[in-house]
């Protein structure tokens, strides 16, 4: 097999668009994102999307290409990212994916698991629920009907906890014994990087990376989008807090602190989905590049 996807995962602010743009040059190749919300044209600055001048550096797939009134799940993304890869295949022989949502990694790499159909009706009496009672409960009912799903889902996220609400529901089993029953087979292998660092450096960077936003204009970003604050996209870390203080609920400091306490939890939502794959190769975050070449050299690529 000739056909190299190397993935580059790990948690928010690790660093990992600076090294996919490091290994993009030394193989002369193009970028895939799997950042689920980098899709989005309206959110650059919250969602930490490369700069013009690292998209000019080297040519990138699915940043900024639908508008958060699209609606684009990762069945949409799986399909449009191998149609992608099968077409970048065929002029390099290593292409380069990066993004830290998981379950989009996970579908371009594994594929989606195959969940049973259920009544739609399920659905919208939980949407129901949520609009009445609030997510905590949702939370607490998937927590008892599915401890596995509730200890590794994005739990501040409704449309995941919906989901696998109605299908514990529906099915009467549990959401987390559908996941990772099979494999898809790929024409291609490949080789996932993931950059670690300790906790407190991980939560030192996120800190940092959100007092950048603020400085780089993330409210009036936020400001503009108020209208549509109602859409799953921008139901998103660095957003829905913004949202909070412009709807008089929040203080600003105190929006920026639930901005980075939030950002801090979905590094520890990352690290524990990623940890789960034995196949990763770990680096440190400081590691130097020519460390990482020489381990991809092993693979004769």
């Amino acid at each position: 097999m000739n056909s190299y996807l190397i993935s580059v995962v790990g948690p928010t602010a690790i660093g990992k668009t600076s090294l996919s743009l490091k290994l993009a040059e030394h193989f002369n190749t193009k970028i895939i994102s799997a950042d689920s919300r980098q899709f989005y044209k309206e959110m650059k600055i919250g969602t930490a999307a490369p700069t013009p001048e690292e998209l000019a550096r080297i040519k990138h797939y699915f940043i900024h290409h639908k508008s958060i009134e699209d609606n684009y799940n990762v069945g949409a993304f799986e399909r449009d990212a191998l149609q992608c890869l099968k077409l970048l295949f065929k002029s390099h022989n290593v292409v380069i994916m990066v993004g830290g949502s998981g379950l989009y990694v996970d579908a371009v790499v594994k594929g989606l698991d195959d969940f049973p159909d259920v009544d739609p009706s399920i659905r919208k009496e939980l949407n129901k629920e949520l609009k009445t009672t609030g997510i905590e409960s949702l939370q607490q009912q998937l927590k008892d009907l599915d401890e596995k799903t509730y200890q590794n889902i994005e739990l501040e996220n409704p449309h995941r906890i919906i989901r696998a609400l109605e299908i514990c529901i529906g099915s009467k089993k549990p959401y987390s014994s559908f996941l990772n029953q099979k494999k898809a087979k790929r024409p291609f292998q490949t080789i996932t990087i993931g950059l670690k660092a300790e906790r407190d450096i991980i939560y030192h960077r996120i800190n940092q990376r959100v007092d950048k936003m603020m400085e780089d204009g993330l409210l009036d970003e936020v400001k503009n989008l108020q209208q549509y604050q109602h859409l799953n996209a921008l139901n998103t870390v660095g957003y829905k807090e913004l949202f909070n203080y412009l709807n008089g609920e929040w203080t600003l400091n105190f929006a920026v602190s639930e901005i980075k306490k939030n950002s801090r939890r979905f590094a520890k939502r990352q690290l524990t989905w990623f940890r789960k794959d034995p196949s990763i190769l770990w680096f440190n975050y400081q590691n130097s590049f020519d460390k990482i070449i020489n381990q991809l050299t092993t693979y004769s690529i």
